[in-house]
């Protein structure tokens, strides 16, 4: 099996960088990045990784960052991690300045040639984990993907954004995505009546984009996104021209399916999952992933239509997302105001999606006394 590594750096991602020069030179500044041992100790026993320390540290060993202020300091933050069971495989530093441009300064890839072109490496399933643009150039240069310890990825171009997989200042979240991988899956499904494409990404920040042509469906199937934290992508064509029910029951289908396919095996997720009041209305989704398709349904609609939605399509599109994604949903919604009713049940969707999908990673099993849902 090929070797797999974790490229990290060291200031702004295993301690904190000082704010002022940037030097960890003297002990009172050395603080460790929350979290980050419980993390690493996690993913040094658990998962297949290399570690290697990866890191500029300008003008080490000149008058401006004397050696003597850098070893006792950079020697302490190692034997800390040793004693927690974290031992690094490799540790680079550059010691040039930026204005040197020199060939093994990150985002370069000089001090790094062992593992390049190295077929016991693979470096397609590494990653470069740090706090700055370069780190994310670097995995580029190296042919990796990128972890980004910034709240989210607009410090970067638009080429480095393809590099980088994840944005986050939460070391348990790392840990997470390292160790079970994105929840992001795509379906097409194209037949006679209706072509339609999704994507989404059950760990995202509710991003949506969607058209089905049908504009109240195309609000509702957005509280899904916004309000359950996850980045949807729907497009449809339809056969409006007959009428509304084909576009609406494949796109619960092609739904379902997504979703199925973003959870996997669904070990360490809630499983369960929700009911929110809407004004006058009180709308509850029971939700399992427990793999047996089965809807209840108790919300009467008196109106034929709410926008350009057939409001006898709702329960269908409900009992077609069930059996699609393999879940229970008991559905239930109370209430004068028929467009608030629809909607609150939808939102209690999103939220219970939201619940039920979140995933536990330090108790990392199939959530079922079967041992697979």
């Amino acid at each position: 099996m090929k070797k797999k590594v974790l490229f990290i750096d060291r200031d702004g991602t295993l301690v904190i960088e000082p704010p002022v020069d940037y030097q960890l030179d003297a002990f009172e500044k050395l603080e460790f990045y929350p979290k980050v041992f419980r993390n690493l100790h996690f993913i040094r026993q658990k998962l297949n990784f290399e570690f290697v320390m990866v890191t500029n540290q300008d003008g080490l060993g000149t008058d401006s960052f004397p050696e003597d202020t850098f070893w006792p300091v950079h020697n302490l933050m190692l034997k800390s991690f040793e004693n927690e069971g974290i031992v690094f495989d490799d540790i680079c530093i550059d010691r040039s300045f930026p204005e040197d441009n020199a060939p093994t300064r990150k985002p370069r890839t000089g001090m790094l040639t062992r593992y390049l072109n190295n077929p016991e490496y693979d470096l397609t399933g590494s990653f470069v984990i740090g706090d700055r643009a370069t780190d994310v150039e670097l995995a580029r240069n190296l042919g990796c993907k990128a972890i980004l310890l910034q709240p989210d990825r607009s410090s970067l171009t638009e080429e480095l954004k393809e590099t980088c997989v994840l944005a986050t200042t939460d070391w348990d979240r790392i840990a997470e995505f390292l160790f079970a991988g994105e929840r992001t899956a795509e379906v097409r499904r194209t037949t006679n009546e209706t072509d339609i494409y999704i994507r989404l990404d059950l760990d995202g920040n509710g991003t949506c984009d969607i058209h089905t042509g049908l504009g109240f469906f195309d609000h509702m199937l957005e509280q899904i996104g916004k309000h359950g934290g996850i980045d949807l992508t729907i497009q449809v064509k339809g056969d409006l021209q007959v009428d509304e029910h084909h576009t609406i029951e494949d796109t619960a289908i092609a739904l379902g399916d997504c979703i199925r396919q973003a959870l996997g095996d669904k070990r360490g997720i809630e499983r369960y999952g929700f009911c929110l009041p809407m004004d006058d209305c009180l709308c509850s989704v029971a939700l399992d992933f427990g793999g047996r398709p089965w809807l209840v349904w108790d919300a009467d609609f008196h109106r034929e239509k709410i926008g350009d939605m057939p409001t006898e399509m709702f329960l269908h599109f409900f009992k077609s997302l069930s059996d699609s994604a393999r879940m229970n949903l008991n559905i239930k919604a109370e209430g004068q105001n028929e467009h608030h009713k629809i909607e609150g049940i939808f939102k209690a969707l999103a939220r219970s999606l939201k619940m039920a999908v979140r995933r536990d990673v330090y108790h990392y099993e199939v959530p079922s006394s079967k041992g697979m849902l």
